[in-house]
């Protein structure tokens, strides 16, 4: 299914069988947004490749949410300059500007606010960091309600 979804001007970002042989396939675009005409296109190439009759199945075709995990590295690159939310593994949570994007890391510019010598309260302090994605839950679009 990847040439098809290439053709779109997409890629696969998962695609998961149940025990039920109920199928999902997330899309998502390099540039620009997935829209309906390119989940109905999957669909039919899908349905054109496997026999519903023969094979017993269910699919379900769909965009990569913004309540979904980046999965894919050229998600990670669509996603630099925009705010997304860092989950560490051991339950560390940064939100903040990611800056960077390579095979094994990002890079993330972020507010913290710490204790200063000579401060009483604590103070907001910028940072930008490299983070191994081995140390990384999961990074998820920043949805702002502000």
């Amino acid at each position: 299914m990847e040439p098809v979804a290439l053709q779109m001007g997409c890629f696969i970002v998962d695609a998961e069988v149940s025990r039920d042989n109920d199928i999902t396939i997330t899309l998502d675009k390099e540039e620009g947004t997935v829209s309906m005409d390119d989940c109905v296109a999957m669909n039919d190439a899908f349905l054109a490749a496997f026999d519903r009759d023969d094979e017993d199945y269910s699919l379900t075709v769909s965009s990569a949410g913004l309540d979904q995990p980046l999965k894919d590295p050229r998600q990670f690159r669509k996603a630099i300059g925009t705010k997304v939310d860092v989950l560490f593994k051991g339950g560390r949570r940064i939100v903040g500007e990611l800056t960077a994007a390579g095979p094994d890391s990002v890079s993330l510019r972020y507010v913290a606010r710490e204790a200063v010598e000579g401060k009483k309260r604590k103070v907001e302090v910028s940072h930008e960091d490299v983070f191994p994605l081995a140390e990384i839950n999961s990074v998820t679009p920043w949805i702002d309600f502000k």
